[in-house]
């Protein structure tokens, strides 16, 4: 399973159900670094140091350093979703099956209604 770094933005409920999926999650409060107004570049950086894949719901600011640079870990980006079940499955049945998240950007979208 996937080894991931959740950004302020992630509901716990979300962190908890895919840690339930099976899947490593350190939340960025966890690591102590909440509340801090760490710049984007610096998360993607962290979550490297960790080699863990971001998971973050600021999609445009992490697409764009996706472009910048593959370095990293790994992005998750998705949209909110308030059923936190439904999007932490979501997030679970996109990244189950990579082998790999080093320098991929994966995109999570909200179900359709």
């Amino acid at each position: 399973m996937a080894r991931l770094y959740a950004d302020e933005n992630l509901p716990l409920p979300v962190v908890e159900e895919l840690r339930e999926s099976g899947h490593d999650v350190l939340t960025i409060q966890e690591d102590g670094k909440a509340n801090q107004s760490l710049p984007d570049e610096v998360v993607l950086s962290v979550a490297k140091e960790f080699n863990r894949a971001v998971l973050t719901l600021n999609r445009r600011h992490f697409v764009r350093l996706h472009f910048e640079s593959s370095l990293y870990s790994g992005i998750v980006s998705r949209t909110f979703d308030p059923d936190f079940e439904s999007l932490a499955g979501r997030i679970h049945d996109v990244i189950a099956n990579q082998s790999s998240l080093d320098g991929e950007l994966i995109r999570v979208n909200r179900r359709a209604s």
